[in-house]
């Protein structure tokens, strides 16, 4: 029986790896990581590891939110993003294909573009369809309220 309840528990703690960051951005991230909400597209918060100020993450199969991230490169002037309230997130268009052509198995890395420092939400496919809408309508909140506006998106 013990063996049976070790194997249904997650892999453990999440880790974060975020980027080096500047004072200023790193004290921004830190608010936003603790502004956080307990649960993100039904999931429930969980523990990480690493770089847990700049981070936080949800569920198993992980929901991961990091603060501080690099633009994505694969972003271009004019690119489309999936915009909610004041947040305006870009997601790569292999992704953005896969999801018009009705293909919900793929994971999802969107970075919030609108506001800095960015924010990167990495989404499993488990969580698809509906998990994407609810984690970045919950996200754009805490954004707004914890981040500067920018043009970026």
């Amino acid at each position: 029986m013990a063996v049976a309840l070790v194997a249904g528990c997650s892999a453990g703690p999440v880790e974060i790896d975020a980027p080096d960051l500047s004072s200023a951005d790193a004290a921004t991230c830190r608010s936003l990581v603790d502004d956080l909400p307990e649960t993100l597209a039904g999931q429930e918060r969980r523990e990480t590891s690493g770089d847990t100020a700049y981070g936080a993450a949800w569920g198993d199969p992980a929901i991961v939110v990091t603060c501080g991230v690099a633009e994505p490169a694969d972003f271009t002037a004019g690119a489309s993003c999936v915009r909610v309230d004041d947040a305006s997130w870009f997601v790569p268009d292999d992704v953005m294909a896969a999801a018009a052509d009705g293909d919900q198995d793929v994971d999802v890395t969107a970075t919030e573009l609108n506001h800095h420092p960015r924010v990167e939400l990495r989404l499993p496919s488990d969580y698809r369809p509906d998990g994407f809408g609810n984690a970045i309508g919950a996200l754009a909140k805490v954004i707004a309220r914890d981040l500067d506006e920018v043009d970026g998106c």
